[in-house]
């Protein structure tokens, strides 16, 4: 039985988180056939902004989610209810606050992950459209966790699907047909984010959830709640992107345009495994926050066991056919002849560290879903941190481009030992506490 669930949530989450990361990935590969090295590296630079916006609509619909199944295991309805509402008033009032810093600051935000020159003026095309749009991204992103918790994976990853479709559909036609360039992806983004947004409305309607149900009250301890174990989903979807804004930062330092392209090459490929693998994680997560509050010591080790295995699995397959495809990417995405060669050899260094990020992401989700704050926090934060000093202390200075690769396994390695310390202290402290099995 706890296996049929298991797989009934992770699958479902694991392919909409997928979906998710392919909506820039599907823009890079349009303008890349279109315009070139130039509109791949600007999408790149600018992305991370995008990024932010689905990062605090994680934040605040994962943490949601995790209350609200929390609550349900402890049958807490008037809890239930309260989290309910509060998240979407957070998630409005988040998404009107944000799309104004962001429409004031973006030009700046962009000079500061070295946009300049052409790749600036492209940059500020495609981000502007897309923060214009974030409403449709911060509620197709941030209700998708919601759902998940009331038996919604399949509605969710239906609803990912559809908006995945019409974003291929009109970037063809805006990009490569049309000829709108940056403007083009960009707007096909936000629609196809918008299709993504209103089967996930009708879907909390349909349950009665959002009418009659929901309590919207806003009570401060709740949203401190909301926000204390948000901080770790919202840094677990940023993390990457302020890593690709470390590397891009390094790689236009030590390598120029080319080196830029080259790694937006890998990072699309490389985000696709890295957004499958956090699905896992993030799938178990109404599983392993409905035992807690259930305090079933044995049915949530069981699901832990899981999906480490499942996510060990998943990494290897990912690794073996990027590897076997390093050399197709380049042509896929219509980067010049010199930065695809330079991409089949860079791309093995980063799958190096694939199976270390498999092992963290889990321990990290695991730890946001059981609110173990603190050591979530470490693991996250920690990550970008370790890596900014081995690039500007270390391995950047003294192996120069290379060093800036090498980053990448060398922090994740030594990630993956900490949450291995991490999870071995976790164990002895519910050894010594009230979570104990019903059975006992």
């Amino acid at each position: 039985m706890i296996r049929k669930k298991f797989f009934m949530n992770v699958l479902p989450a694991m392919l909409a988180f997928a979906f998710t990361g392919i909506y820039a990935i599907v823009d890079g590969w349009f303008v890349g056939q279109n315009i070139g090295d130039n509109g791949l590296a600007a999408i790149n630079i600018a992305y991370p902004i995008s990024a932010l916006i689905q990062a605090m609509a994680s934040g605040i619909g994962m943490s949601g989610a995790i209350h609200i199944g929390i609550s349900m295991g402890e049958n807490e309805k008037e809890k239930e209810k309260r989290y309910l509402g509060n998240t979407l008033m957070l998630l409005i009032a988040t998404c009107i606050l944000l799309t104004a810093i962001l429409l004031l600051t973006y030009p700046i935000i962009l000079r500061a992950f070295g946009a300049k020159g052409e790749l600036m003026e492209m940059a500020k095309i495609y981000i502007r459209i897309i923060i214009i749009g974030g409403v449709f991204q911060m509620f197709s992103t941030g209700l998708v966790p919601i759902i998940r918790n009331y038996e919604g994976a399949m509605y969710a990853m239906g609803s990912m699907m559809a908006g995945f479709v019409t974003n291929v559909v009109l970037d063809w036609l805006f990009v490569s047909v049309w000829k709108w360039g940056m403007s083009g992806a960009a707007i096909a983004t936000i629609v196809g984010q918008a299709v993504t947004m209103l089967p996930c409305i009708f879907f909390l309607v349909w349950k009665k959830l959002l009418i009659g149900y929901a309590d919207y009250r806003p009570k401060s301890t709740v949203l401190k709640e909301i926000f204390l174990v948000g901080i770790s989903p919202f840094g677990l979807t940023l993390s990457p992107n302020l890593i690709i804004v470390i590397l891009n930062k390094g790689a236009m330092v030590y390598g120029g345009v080319a080196a830029t392209a080259c790694y937006a090459v890998i990072s699309y490929v490389v985000c696709v495994a890295q957004l499958l693998l956090q699905g896992v994680g993030d799938g178990a997560q109404p599983l392993i926050s409905f035992y807690e509050g259930l305090k079933k010591r044995k049915e949530l080790k069981q699901i832990r066991f899981m999906t480490y295995a499942f996510s060990i699995v998943l990494a290897v397959f990912c690794i073996a056919w990027m590897y076997l495809c390093r050399n197709v990417f380049p042509v896929f995405f219509g980067v010049s002849v010199s930065v695809g060669a330079e991409v089949g050899v860079v791309l093995p260094i980063f799958l190096a560290g694939l199976l270390f990020f498999a092992y963290t992401r889990v321990t990290t989700a695991y730890f946001y879903a059981i609110k173990k704050n603190k050591y979530a926090y470490l693991l996250i934060y920690g990550e970008p941190v370790l890596m900014t000093l081995l690039i500007l202390c270390i391995l950047g200075p003294v192996f120069g481009l290379y060093g800036v690769w090498y980053s990448v396994p060398v922090t994740q390695s030594i990630m993956a030992v900490i949450s291995f310390v991490l999870i071995q202290i976790e164990k002895r402290e519910h050894e010594n506490t009230w979570f104990l099995d019903v059975e006992s």
